[in-house]
């Protein structure tokens, strides 16, 4: 295991997707004491679904522990705090958590309710639960997806499940990149295994989810956040956040000096054309032939990405190809490796959505 290590997986089985991945990290291992205090942190900002593209899938948490119970860790908790507004408690059931936790007879946490401390982060003062400080190892389940304020979230932001309320209304005040850099400084993520099967475009609330079934594990969550950015069609340095936690030490932004490590070469997914208005209005761009999920979801967030800029209008639709349906096959725009005998093409498997959009930029240029 090395830091700058990473795993990912494509299919629609999340929960096998989940113990594959940590399996292949060999998670039991880093662990070590089978005594510790694991805590499993997802996010569940409010009462939904997790189809809805905003909170953790149930399946990644019923994964975790499941694999954590057959490797013989015991002293296991979910912890959770809602963002402001909601409950904790009417979240994490609607969420379908509070169910994985019942099943494995798990506690669940609701740090809505915990006494917390102040501690200096860096030179920041931040108060944390003292449930959170209590755990030996902590195991993230963020969800890849837009925020409207920080414009991406995932490992680092979803810390701040971790904090009271009054901190939390403190970090908006504050301006959120920097208290969520500094916090990070004082929460230590062991593992972050990342939900990105169907995350929002670009709203941390949900709404426009974006079918990508993939599930990832991270050593590092600010090459987590990096790579969530760079998927979203963001340099990672152009998000305050991320560059103020690499400063601080926290991790590195390096994604392309880390090793990827695939698990399975991705599976086909029959309800790629199902979206909302949104994504329905910039899926009318591509030309999917047999495109598997990540695929062809980095070309949405490209297209939206493009669409933000305005450099969508004019240009033809149903033009992009992009999918395994075209392997050996010429034409005239495509992406993915699937594509390479196109005139014009983006290779990648699949690639992000930061150079699909730079690609598709130059080309209509």
């Amino acid at each position: 295991m090395a830091k700058n290590d990473y795993y990912v997986i494509q299919g629609e089985n999340y929960k096998q997707m989940a113990i594959q991945i940590l399996e292949a990290a060999n998670l039991a291992a880093a662990i070590g004491d089978k005594q510790k205090r694991i805590g499993i942190k997802p996010n569940i900002l409010g009462a939904q679904k997790a189809s809805m593209g905003a909170v953790t899938h149930p399946e990644l948490a019923d994964g975790v522990l499941s694999y954590l119970k057959k490797e013989g860790f015991l002293h296991l908790v979910v912890l959770e705090g809602s963002w402001v507004g909601d409950l904790t408690s009417q979240a994490v059931r609607v969420s379908g958590i509070y169910d994985v936790c019942k099943k494995h007879q798990v506690p669940f946490v609701d740090l809505q309710k915990d006494s917390f401390q102040t501690l200096d982060a860096a030179g920041m003062p931040i108060s944390v639960c003292d449930e959170a400080l209590r755990l030996d190892y902590l195991i993230n389940l963020p969800v890849l997806k837009g925020h409207c304020q920080t414009t991406v979230t995932c490992a680092l932001k979803n810390s701040k499940g971790l904090i009271p309320n009054s901190e939390k209304r403190r970090f908006h005040t504050l301006g959120l990149h920097k208290p969520i850099a500094h916090l990070n400084t004082v929460i230590h993520q062991d593992f972050i295994l990342l939900d990105n099967i169907c995350g929002d475009l670009d709203f941390e609330e949900g709404g426009n989810p974006v079918v990508m079934n993939r599930v990832l594990g991270f050593w590092d969550p600010v090459l987590c956040d990096s790579f969530a950015a760079q998927s979203m069609g963001y340099n990672p340095r152009d998000i305050a956040y991320i560059r103020l936690a690499e400063q601080l030490g926290v991790g590195s932004t390096d994604i392309s000096g880390a090793n990827r490590i695939s698990l399975n070469e991705g599976t086909l997914d029959k309800t790629l054309m199902r979206g909302t208005k949104r994504v329905t209005r910039l899926a009318a761009y591509a030309a999917p032939k047999d495109a598997c999920s990540a695929c062809y979801g980095s070309l949405i967030y490209a297209l939206d990405r493009l669409s933000d800029q305005g450099r969508l209008s004019g240009h033809k639709t149903g033009s992009i190809a992009v999918g395994q349906g075209y392997r050996g096959k010429t034409g005239e725009i495509g992406i993915g490796q699937c594509t390479s005998c196109f005139e014009k093409n983006l290779g990648g498997c699949p690639p992000h959505a930061l150079d699909i959009a730079e690609f598709l930029r130059e080309y209509w240029q």
